[in-house]
């Protein structure tokens, strides 16, 4: 907004500056006077159109930025549950080794092994994916300020585009 201010009061020191020199090289004072309003008038619907453009760029940054904290949120929960279940995996796996008789230890202490490692690969799975979504939903929260930035921008550079123009008329 202030780069937006400052460019425009730039524009109308320079309008005015033009508009000084040209009036007195020549004697057409009413025609600078409606041209001086034309370009007030169009520098007044700049500023609305970009504080506007600006308003929605910050609607959409506040949206994207919620829409990725949730999905780490989500993406957190998801991988504390799968490491829940896993360490009470390696608990019932520990727990059916301990009552395992002497002679089947052996056994039971494979199956115990094999159980854990399954629940070790469903839970690093079940993290990976969480991320994935995480970072996928955190990507198009960028895009989406990128593209509210880049429409601000462009309704910028069309509100200066109609005050040259006004400028520009005589």
């Amino acid at each position: 907004m202030n780069k937006l201010l400052a460019t425009l009061i730039a524009g109308l020191v320079a309008t005015t500056a033009y508009a000084q020199t040209a009036t007195t090289t020549t004697t057409t004072a009413p025609a600078t006077t409606a041209n001086t309003e034309a370009v007030v008038k169009a520098e007044a619907r700049a500023e609305a159109d970009v504080a506007k453009a600006e308003a929605k760029e910050m609607k959409a940054a506040a949206k994207a930025d919620e829409k990725a904290a949730k999905a780490v949120a989500d993406a957190q929960e998801k991988k504390a549950k799968a490491h829940a279940k896993a360490v009470k995996a390696h608990a019932n796996a520990a727990e059916k080794v301990s009552k395992a008789d002497p002679e089947d230890r052996a056994k039971a202490l494979a199956k115990a092994e094999e159980k854990v490692s399954e629940a070790n690969l469903k839970a690093e799975k079940t993290m990976i994916k969480a991320d994935e979504k995480s970072l996928k939903q955190q990507v198009d929260a960028a895009a989406d300020k990128a593209q509210a930035a880049a429409k601000t921008e462009q309704v910028r550079a069309e509100a200066m585009a109609d005050v040259h123009k006004a400028a520009a008329k005589k």
